[in-house]
């Protein structure tokens, strides 16, 4: 099965807050991305944005230039049918990342919460960081968050790679530089906990 029939088969049989990454509100990922964004006319791509409520806390501080990303088409659906009229705001990307051809130097924040831990392949992995290199803008930031060393093995009935600061840090390579990590445990709607690792890079 293909990443886009096994997502979309995620988001058409469970409810928004029955998967495992399920917050009501990305309060890390938000505070991270208005520290990295110079102003409300930034240009931020959440990267696997899914069902996450991460865009409408970014409309509600006003931010103007959005995009999600998300392989699902259904879970960009739920979020379209969320925002109501608030959608047309927004620009909505149903695509893999590791083979979408962004645009060159579109974005000033890059943002992506538990897709990058998803690829197990070095080559998809590749594709992934010539993505960033290439849509982020000279002077950009980059906010990536994957399942830490302490994090599952599998999530969604895939397997994942796990990572500290240094290894992650160093599938982008110095062209990246790191401003800051750090952890956290995300608790679950099914009562487990989950060690998420955030690694917040500046684009020299």
């Amino acid at each position: 099965m293909d990443a886009k029939t096994h997502w979309e088969n995620i988001y058409t049989i469970k409810a928004p807050d029955q998967v495992s990454w399920y917050r009501p509100h990305l309060e890390t990922s938000l505070a991270l991305i208005k520290r990295a964004a110079r102003d409300r006319a930034a240009s931020i791509i959440d990267v696997g944005g899914g069902e996450s409520t991460l865009v409408d806390d970014l409309l509600e501080q006003g931010f103007r230039e959005i995009t999600v990303l998300d392989v699902s088409q259904a879970a960009i659906d739920v979020n379209k049918t969320r925002l109501g009229k608030k959608a047309a705001g927004v620009h909505w990307i149903a695509a893999d990342i590791a083979l979408v051809e962004l645009e060159p130097r579109a974005y000033d924040v890059w943002h992506d919460r538990a897709v990058f831990h998803f690829l197990t392949r070095q080559e998809h992995r590749a594709a992934y960081v010539r993505q960033v290199a290439r849509s982020v803008k000279p002077g950009g930031h980059v906010i990536v968050s994957t399942f830490g060393p302490e994090g599952p093995t599998k999530c969604s009935g895939l397997e994942v790679v796990r990572y500290d600061a240094d290894s992650l840090h160093s599938e982008f390579g110095a062209r990246f530089r790191l401003v800051e990590s750090s952890k956290e445990i995300h608790q679950t709607p099914f009562g487990t906990t989950q060690q998420f690792l955030y690694c917040y890079c500046r684009v020299e």
